[in-house]
């Protein structure tokens, strides 16, 4: 039996060792140490061996069974390794090909716009300050020097939410807000959306401002205007000039609409010109000195009268702005999603 045992496996480290797959390998491991294989069915016959024999015929076939199973481990990994060498050369992937492109996204222009704004204002010490887009009536209106039966309310054609709430019209509500929160000196920029009912190639229903707001002593027009002067510089170039015409904003006395000189004309204006029409001058903003009876609303009238407090605002459309610098023709572009106007920003 012993003799039976060697002969069997002898044979199968042969046939493990010649195995061609895995299919093979699992068809001799069966053929020997399944159920019915031939070291199986040898250890069957066991009880038929005499008490003193059994242990050494035990002893062998185990003995055999730990060498099949330690080379049916052994060329497993070793047919693996070669299937896997197989794959990898025929998944080959060339590294020198070029890669494709991932398509990315990049900032709105009214983002970048308003990045480029901030930017250049907080250079001369302005902060950033927002406020809520659902505002009250008080703060949007009366406080900005409106009241109930002023004109300028028609102007403004105003969303109401319900009573004395309004969606705000002007960012001026978060300058009210931030005066009636900390005392002065205040130098802050107020960026955010506003609303207006009224929609066509160069208005929306929503668009965007940036307010600018100093308040300190001794302030006086001409800060505002090189204040003024020192933006439209770093916005639309070193040579570029502005010009303050009088015009009239109930928050402000007096008041300003300001022009900067057309950076498509330059110093030689041409009647043709599509940015200026001719003019020479395109107009960005409003501007003015801050009206005493915000400061009264602010709880800075004292200081006012008695410490010469005065300030400067200023407001100014982002979108007009982005179709300046970009040359968009049409705002509604900006509010459509349109992927082929986007990539070109």
């Amino acid at each position: 039996m012993i003799e039976k045992l060697d002969a069997i496996g002898s044979q199968a480290l042969k046939d493990l060792e010649t195995a061609a797959s895995l299919d093979r390998l699992e068809q001799v491991r069966i053929s020997v140490l399944g159920k019915k294989g031939a070291l199986s069915e040898v250890l069957k016959s066991l009880g038929a061996v005499s008490a003193e024999e059994r242990p050494k015929i035990g002893a062998v076939a185990n003995e055999w069974k730990r060498k099949i199973d330690a080379a049916l481990e052994l060329r497993k990994a070793q047919l693996d390794k070669a299937a896997l060498d197989v794959q990898l050369a025929q998944e080959r992937v060339d590294i020198s090909l070029p890669a494709r492109t991932p398509h990315r996204g990049a900032l709105h222009p009214i983002t970048q716009t308003t990045q480029r704004i901030i930017q250049v204002f907080s250079r001369i010490g302005f902060d950033v300050v927002t406020g809520p887009e659902v505002e009250t009536d008080y703060l949007n209106f009366e406080a900005a020097n409106i009241p109930a039966d002023h004109p300028a309310r028609d102007m403004q054609d105003t969303f109401f939410m319900g009573p004395g709430v309004v969606l705000r019209t002007h960012t001026t509500s978060v300058q009210m807000r931030m005066m009636r929160a900390q005392s002065w000196p205040v130098r802050i920029l107020c960026p955010g959306a506003v609303y207006r009912s009224d929609s066509d190639a160069t208005h929306s229903p929503m668009f965007h401002q940036i307010e600018g707001l100093w308040v300190d002593q001794n302030v006086k027009m001409s800060d505002l205007k090189g204040t003024l002067l020192f933006f439209a510089q770093e916005l639309f170039g070193a040579d570029a000039k502005i010009r303050l015409r009088p015009s009239y904003f109930p928050f402000v006395e007096p008041g300003a609409e300001v022009d900067v000189s057309c950076f498509q004309c330059r110093t030689k204006i041409s009647p043709t010109c599509r940015v200026c029409k001719g003019s020479g001058w395109l107009e960005i903003l409003g501007a003015g000195m801050v009206h005493p009876r915000l400061f009264d609303v602010a709880g800075y009238g004292e200081d006012y009268r008695s410490k010469n407090l005065t300030g400067f605002a200023f407001g100014l459309g982002i979108e007009r702005i982005a179709m300046l610098l970009y040359g968009i023709p049409d705002l509604r572009l900006m509010f459509q999603g349109d992927v082929r106007f986007l990539n070109q920003f």
